[in-house]
């Protein structure tokens, strides 16, 4: 397959720290551009990287004939306006989660035509994912009724992003949006009415603490808690009829060890952990858009899949006012 050349919009930490360095380990993939508001900090990054060209402005690198996909991980209030301006100038687009603030303004999103959009959820692609669901279709634990996620990280650091509310700030933007990712994957369904309970800092407004159920109909459902105020910790537990499949790193799975599962029968403590080859859960993402632009493979998940993620992220929302179950 001839490489996909790639442009980086933002020298946002998530994207210079674990999205790059595994998108630089890949044959199908070229980055040939990175852009910041400071070309300093552009030309930094690129020195570090070794990534050929440096734009002190996103709009400059967009107008880059040779660029034919970038990736967007700006914060989330600019997630759709740049994805925007680069589908307007041609360029495919690999736009970090949540692709947006809320499921309207994630529909803007559909008037673009001619070039692929996808939401940079890495954990459909990485491989301890794909081998839970492929055990969920063959009954490996049976019946699955139940999901349970918990995923938290501690931030009070005023000048993050993820502390600002007016830019779409918050745990359940930032990391809630997994649980319900995973369950639609696993489930391969949608939720039918969903509830939570979210607790707000005082000060920067946003949710620091959210609980949820989401109830995807014929007996089955997933719940979980995501936090940016709790001691560090993620974990997914599969819960079936015959048995159950743990993840244990589900979320942030290292590249440079072998990402593990665990499937117990019907006793108590007794299984088996599975270590799967060392892979880049991120390279694997862009390699995989990348066969989609080259049209090597139909795209899997696009526009509208994330325009429903962010409807049930939404319901949850309107769920913490209520204090009822709402449907997305």
């Amino acid at each position: 397959m001839k490489p996909v050349k790639w442009g980086i919009i933002s020298t946002a930490n998530i994207g210079v720290e674990k999205v790059l360095p595994g998108m630089l380990k890949s044959k199908d993939l070229e980055i040939v551009a990175i852009s910041s508001r400071k070309l300093k900090t552009a030309q930094s990054w690129a020195a570090k990287l070794g990534i050929p060209k440096a734009y002190g402005s996103y709009e400059e690198m967009l107008a880059d004939p040779e660029i034919e996909a970038v990736y967007n991980p700006l914060p989330n209030h600019l997630h759709v306006p740049l994805t925007l301006a680069a589908a307007k100038a041609g360029k495919h687009v690999l736009c970090e989660k949540p692709i947006a603030i809320t499921a309207a303004e994630a529909k803007q999103l559909k008037k673009i035509r001619n070039v692929h959009v996808a939401e940079a959820f890495m954990v459909r692609h990485a491989t301890q994912w794909i081998a839970a669901r492929d055990l969920v279709k063959k009954k490996k634990i049976g019946e699955v009724r139940a999901i349970q996620v918990l995923f938290s990280y501690f931030n009070r650091d005023p000048k993050n992003v993820r502390n600002m509310a007016d830019i779409g700030g918050g745990g359940l933007l930032d990391i809630g949006c997994y649980p319900i990712t995973v369950s639609r994957f696993i489930f391969d369904g949608e939720p039918k009415r969903v509830t939570a309970t979210i607790d707000r800092d005082p000060k920067f407004k946003v949710d620091r603490l959210a609980g949820g159920l989401a109830d995807f109909g014929d007996g089955r459902h997933l719940s979980f808690t995501v936090s940016t105020q709790l001691a560090p910790y993620q974990r997914v537990n599969i819960m079936g009829t015959k048995g159950r499949i743990e993840i244990e790193i589900p979320f942030n799975a290292p590249p440079d060890k072998p990402n593990r599962y665990f499937v117990q029968g019907m006793e108590m403590n007794e299984g088996e952990w599975t270590a799967l080859p060392v892979s880049d859960q991120y390279q694997l993402q862009a390699e995989a858009f990348g066969r989609v632009i080259r049209k090597k493979q139909k795209p899997a998940w696009g526009v509208d899949d994330a325009i429903q993620n962010m409807k049930i992220l939404d319901a949850l929302f309107r769920s913490e006012k209520s204090g009822k179950w709402e449907k997305p």
